[in-house]
């Protein structure tokens, strides 16, 4: 059953004591990536037949099992993908920006480029956990920012085949190349190359403990989009919510997974117990009760204060992946939130609705991160450089300025730099 605390002055950690997990991959997983390094497409095909438990004679989807795919996925599933990209795209279109270009009367002209990461590898999850959100969500938006090259990976089932929905979703968001490996060894492929897989520049998509470890272990060879932890949710009520409601949203991330966190924060000790109640009552309706029963028994947490103000005080504290504001007025309060992943405002905008539907990305920084950090965006498929022009008569007014600060560091090289420019004019 879910834990109620009446909250005094306890911070945020001492309630929920969110330490960070630890587990011991790191050595297996930096020997996975050595021998996917060393060995290339034989090591992934060898690492598949272990662990997934398929013997693969080539590693790329071909165009053939995508069209298929797209002739076995339900039509009306199709026609939802389609809206929810159309949703994701019209929501991130916004955030595509220019550089900018600064001209001063003295012939100095400044600048910021910003151009899109030239291959970027999305990894998906497989098997039964088949979730074409996840494609759309990291696929879209580096679509938008002008990224050439998409290559997704992802692990096989037992008859060596991507599951339907994920090469559909795939086809529908525009990624370019497809994959049949899983687990770090994908992680590996995409950050050395193999004969078959393209090293990238950055990798994003979440994964298991071992893809978060290998993603950890290659960061500075590629970039990466974060560590992602268990999920998270808060749901923040004024003491008026529908149980029901609230205990459903709750649920939507303790299905997750055994070490999600379903926190509720309520002005009323009426409602904590109401919640309480309908927990346990839906808990066993559900397909993955024991993933749940086990989330909620451990991780979960009502919350009673004394003021909505309180509550979300406490929230920032705890900087939650999804932040549900299920009180009225939420509006008044959104410029009160400091930390949060994605916030859900008011009564009839359940997490799901973010997860798969509305636009926002569901790809969330978790474990407080959001403090900061940010959820995965256009900007994450971009890189900026700066630019510099001077006329030689700018730098003539700079130029003892310039070495006089390099002089002062010890760094007479630099001063020289500059001087030398003008050795003709001294003499």
């Amino acid at each position: 059953m879910i834990s109620i605390i009446e909250r005094k002055n306890e911070s945020a950690e001492d309630i929920l004591r969110r330490d960070e997990i630890k587990n011991n991959v790191s050595e297996t997983v930096s020997g996975i990536i050595d021998e996917v390094r060393r060995g290339g497409d034989a090591a992934l095909i060898g690492y598949e037949e272990k662990f997934d438990k398929v013997r693969l004679t080539s590693l790329e989807v071909t165009k053939e099992e995508i069209d298929e795919a797209l002739r076995q996925v339900d039509e009306e599933y199709i026609a939802v993908i389609r809206r929810a990209k159309a949703n994701i795209e019209a929501f991130h279109k916004n955030q595509i920006t220019e550089g900018f270009r600064i001209e001063r009367e003295d012939g100095v002209v400044l600048g910021q480029k910003v151009m899109p990461i030239e291959r970027v590898g999305l990894y998906v999850p497989g098997g039964t956990a088949a979730y074409p959100s996840t494609v759309l969500m990291n696929c879209i938006p580096a679509r938008l920012a002008g990224v050439s090259e998409i290559c997704m990976v992802t692990p096989p089932s037992k008859d060596g085949k991507v599951n339907p929905v994920i090469l559909a979703a795939a086809a529908i968001a525009g990624v370019d190349r497809i994959f049949k490996v899983g687990g770090a060894q994908a992680i590996a492929a995409l950050s050395y190359g193999t004969e078959s897989v393209p090293r990238v520049d950055k990798i994003v998509g979440p994964g298991n403990m071992f893809v978060a470890e290998a993603k950890r272990q290659v960061f500075g060879r590629v970039a990466i989009d974060m560590i992602a932890g268990p999920s998270e949710i808060l749901v923040v009520s004024d003491g008026k919510s529908d149980a029901r409601t609230v205990a459903a949203d709750l649920l939507s991330q303790a299905e997750h997974d055994r070490v999600a966190s379903a926190i509720l924060i309520t002005t009323s000790a009426d409602e904590a117990k109401r919640v309480s109640d309908e927990l346990e009552a839906q808990i066993p309706l559900l397909p993955r009760a024991e993933i749940a029963r086990t989330s909620i028994d451990d991780k979960g947490k009502i919350i009673v204060v004394g003021s909505v103000g309180e509550a979300v005080e406490l929230a920032n504290e705890i900087a939650p992946e999804h932040l549900e504001m299920c009180v009225e007025q939420p509006m008044e309060w959104l410029g009160k939130i400091k930390h949060a992943g994605s916030i859900f405002l008011g009564r009839n905008c359940p997490e799901a609705l973010g997860d798969y539907f509305a636009g926002p990305n569901h790809t969330l920084p978790t474990g407080g991160t959001a403090r900061f950090s940010s959820p995965l965006s256009v900007y994450d498929f971009v890189k900026k450089s700066a630019f510099t022009y001077y006329t030689k008569d700018a730098l003539r007014t700079v130029k003892d300025d310039i070495a006089y600060f390099a002089e002062h560091e010890g760094l007479h090289a630099h001063a020289r730099s500059v001087l030398v420019r003008f050795d003709s004019e001294e003499k």
